[in-house]
C-alpha cells in the first residue's frame, strides 16, 4: 500500500511542476500520469475490486483538490512578477540630435549593425553598405521608424 501512495504523491508533484514551472506538456506530465495510472493499476491487481476503486477514487479527489489549490489566485500572485516595465529601449534619434547628414565614427564593427558615435552619443547603426570596420567615419543616410542607417564616408 505504501508504494500506491507514493506513486500517487510523486505524480501529482510532477503533474504539478509540469503546471508551475515546465511550459507545454513535457516530460514530468508524462511521467506524473504514468505514475498514477500506476498507481491505480497496482491497486486493482494488489487488491480486490472495490479496494481498487476506492484507490482510483482517491487519485480522482487529491488530483482535482492539488490542481484546485495550484490554480487557485494566491497561489498564482505569488508565482508571477509583479513589476511592470515603464521604461523605452531607445529614444528616437531625433531626441539623441541625430538627423540626416550627421557625420560619426564607428565604435564598433558594423556588419551590417554596430554601434557609433555622433558627438557625445553613443547609438545603434546599421549599415547600407555592408561590413564597416571600427574607427571609420560615417554619415546619416536616414533615420526610419527609429533606425540610424549610415554609410561610410571616403577617407
Amino acid at each position: 500500500m505504501s508504494l500506491i501512495i507514493t506513486l500517487i504523491v510523486i505524480g501529482i508533484i510532477l503533474l504539478a511542476i509540469e503546471v508551475l514551472i515546465v511550459p507545454g506538456f513535457g516530460i514530468p506530465g508524462i511521467l506524473g500520469l504514468l505514475s498514477l495510472i500506476g498507481a491505480a493499476i497496482l491497486g486493482f491487481t494488489m487488491f480486490d475490486k472495490t479496494t481498487g476503486l476506492i484507490i482510483l477514487g482517491s487519485i480522482i479527489v487529491a488530483t482535482s483538490v492539488s490542481t484546485w489549490l495550484i490554480l487557485r489566485s494566491k497561489t498564482w500572485k505569488m508565482a508571477t512578477l509583479h513589476e511592470k516595465i515603464t521604461s523605452k529601449s531607445d529614444s528616437l534619434p531625433s531626441e539623441k540630435g541625430i538627423s540626416e547628414g550627421t557625420t560619426g565614427i564607428t565604435i564598433s564593427r558594423l556588419a551590417p549593425m554596430g554601434k557609433a558615435r555622433f558627438g557625445e552619443v553613443d547609438t545603434e547603426v546599421s549599415s547600407i553598405q555592408g561590413i564597416i570596420d571600427r574607427g571609420r567615419q560615417v554619415e546619416v543616410v536616414s533615420t526610419e521608424d527609429g533606425k540610424i542607417i549610415v554609410k561610410q564616408l571616403n577617407n
